[in-house]
This record gives structure tokens, C-alpha cells and sequence, in this order.
């Protein structure tokens, strides 16, 4: 099999993993009660209210007719443009929300970016944490440093995520300020002065990315950048620090199964410097589970995103979807998932194209 056909073949079957996935979301929000109508309106709206709203919303059509509504805006939904003859697609319309009267794919797309940092900040934290912790305990097996760092990996994936993030507010963010008069910030993304200078100067810019350091760094502004650095560092150590354990284990195991090879031996007798048979002959076969593992890992980096946000008054898509399930928002909570299912499959097929890269014997 090609690069090309195994590309085309896990890309078909993400497909409908996808659909099962929107499938049983639709059904499980119309199964659960609460009516979204009724959760924004309030107990006390009138009747005449809130088939109003229902009707808004195509809530009163029968259950099929909403679910091929739903797949439809997801996939293939299109409207005329003006007087032009051709229609203009738009995939990935999951409607209005009910909360705001605002485009869903709009609002996700808008939080997106503030997840996407804290996400990759911590990814890049738990990757250099979990292959130097297990790198270090392999070279140095079953010595003191290496009983030492197995039981900070063990430790590392077993704590909560929401008390990590307590711990540390605590430490850094009070104590810190008590003891020396200055600390971490605890909460949100940038401070309200920097935002508000940050927010005029992308409209004169004309464009942002939504990334605070991306977006200070492209207009000059160092000092907005120094903050949303001080803001990122807590939330992205918190998270990273925990997804951190289970790579520093898996590199560990990898490691310990490389460095006892026929290769390396024969790399060891040469006379080579042990640091180069370790990154230039271990390190690199070792990598292929490696890099699997840490594709995988960053689906449950988005998960765990869901507590650190809340923890630390992140405002990303975490923070979006609990407000959505609060308010019963049956478009909002739809779409977020249909957008993380399709975000998670992205990345796993990358992983996947990857690996394949790594270890061609993988597309046969």
C-alpha cells in the first residue's frame, strides 16, 4: 500500500467514527430531560413563549427530520449566494445557539485559539518533562535517580488535575504574593489593561490570530506578551505536569527495550560517546511508540483542558461547553462535540501519517 492509499483509507474510516459519535449525541440530549427553551426563558415564560422558541429552534419537527437537519448542516448545508447561480457550501454549520443568538461555529472558532495555546504550551511542557525523566531513568536504570523519577512519573499521572491547579494558585499565587509582594496571576488570560490595548491594536492591525503571544508578538507590544506568558505559565504547567507521568513512563519502557539491542552494543564498542548512542541510536527507535503515545495523549490534553480551565477561569472551549450544558444548548453542545471528534481524528491521522513516516513497514 502507498503513502497516498493509506492516507485515503484512514481518513474514510474516521468518517464514521464521526457520524456514530454525532449519532448518539443528538440522541442522548433529546433522551435527557430539561428543555433548552426552558432553561433560557425561565419558569416563568408563557406558553405561547416557549412553543415560540421551539419553533425558533426546530424542536417541534419530528425526531428524523431533526436529525438530517443536524447531519446536513454538519456536512453538506449550502445556500444560494445573492444572484448568483451556484450554491455557496458551508460545512460544519451547527446552527444557532440558543444562549447567545449567535453562530455555534462562529463562538467555537472564536475560543478555539485560547484553548489551542494552553494546549500546546502544555504539550510542550509534558513532552521535554516525560522524554527527559524518561531518558534520564533509562540510562540511569535501577539506580536512586532512577527509582526517584519513577515514582515522580507515578506520582505526576495520578494527581488531579483541579487539585494540582489549587495547589499551585495557592503557592505561587498567594503565599508567593504574601512572602515576597509578588505572584503568579491565578486567573484568566491577560490583564484587563493589556487585553483592551492588545484588542485596539489588532483593529488596527486588521487581523489577530485570537493567540495572546502570537498576536502581542505581531504588534510590538512586549509587555502584553510578558503578561500572557505570567498568565499561561500556571494553567500550562498544571496540565502538562500531569500528562507528563504517563510519557516519562512509555519513554522510559522504550528506552530500557533499545538500549539492550544488538545496535547499540555494537554502537558501544565503536567507542562512541554514550550520550550519542543514547540520542542518535536509542533515542530515535525508540521514538516511533513514542510519538503514538503522545498523539494520543493530546486528545486527553483537551479533555483535561475541561477542569484547568475551570480552575483557572480559562475562557476556551472547556469554558464554553460547560455554559452550553448549563443552558441546555442543544446546538452548541452538538457542535462542540462533532468539533472536538473531528479535531481528535485530524490529530490521530497525523500521528498515524506520521508513525508511518517513522516506520514504513506500518502501511503494509
Amino acid at each position: 500500500m502507498s503513502f497516498g492509499q493509506y492516507f485515503i483509507a484512514r481518513t474514510l474510516l474516521a468518517i464514521p467514527m464521526i457520524l456514530i459519535l454525532a449519532t448518539v449525541v443528538f440522541l442522548l440530549l433529546r433522551v435527557m430531560p430539561g428543555d433548552p427553551c426552558l432553561a433560557i426563558h425561565g419558569g416563568r415564560s408563557t406558553k405561547a413563549v416557549l412553543e415560540s422558541c421551539r419553533e425558533k429552534a426546530g424542536l417541534n419537527q419530528p425526531l428524523p427530520l431533526q436529525y438530517v437537519d443536524y447531519l446536513t448542516g454538519i456536512c453538506c448545508r449550502g445556500q444560494i449566494d445573492g444572484n448568483y447561480p451556484y450554491l455557496h457550501w458551508e460545512p460544519l454549520d451547527f446552527g444557532i445557539s440558543f444562549r447567545s443568538g449567535r453562530a455555534v461555529r462562529t463562538e467555537i472558532l472564536s475560543k478555539l485559539p485560547a484553548t489551542m495555546e494552553l494546549a500546546l504550551s502544555a504539550m510542550l511542557i509534558a513532552v521535554l518533562i516525560g522524554l527527559v525523566s524518561g531518558i534520564w531513568g533509562a540510562v540511569k536504570r535501577d539506580r536512586l535517580i532512577d527509582h526517584g523519577l519513577r515514582i515522580f512519573n507515578i506520582a505526576a499521572f495520578a494527581i488531579p488535575i483541579f487539585w494540582l491547579g489549587l495547589m499551585l494558585q495557592i503557592v505561587f499565587g498567594v503565599f508567593f504574593n504574601h512572602w515576597f509582594g509578588w505572584g503568579l496571576p491565578i486567573g484568566g488570560r491577560l490583564g484587563s489593561i493589556n487585553a483592551l490595548a492588545l484588542k485596539e491594536q489588532c483593529a488596527d492591525l486588521g487581523w489577530c490570530s485570537g493567540f495572546y503571544l502570537i498576536d502581542s508578538v505581531l504588534v510590538g507590544n512586549w509587555t502584553a506578551f510578558g503578561d500572557a506568558l505570567l498568565h499561561l505559565l500556571l494553567p500550562a504547567f498544571t496540565l502538562g505536569l500531569v500528562l507528563s507521568g504517563i510519557i516519562g513512563r512509555i519513554s522510559r519502557a522504550n528506552m530500557l527495550e533499545v538500549l539492550d539491542k544488538e545496535y547499540v552494543t555494537t554502537a558501544r564498542s565503536k567507542g562512541l560517546e554514550e550520550r550519542w548512542v543514547v540520542l542518535s541510536h536509542a533515542l530515535r527507535n525508540a521514538l516511533i511508540p513514542i510519538v503514538t503515545v503522545i498523539g494520543l495523549q493530546f486528545a486527553v490534553l483537551l479533555g483535561g483542558a475541561v477542569l484547568t480551565e475551570t480552575v483557572f477561569t480559562w475562557d476556551g472551549l472547556a469554558s464554553y461547553l460547560i455554559r452550553a450544558i448549563g443552558a441546555r444548548d442543544y446546538n452548541a453542545i452538538q457542535g462542540f462535540v462533532v468539533f472536538f471528534a473531528i479535531f481528535v481524528s485530524t490529530v490521530n491521522l497525523i500521528v498515524d501519517l506520521l508513525y508511518s513516516r517513522l516506520d514504513p513497514r506500518v502501511r503494509y
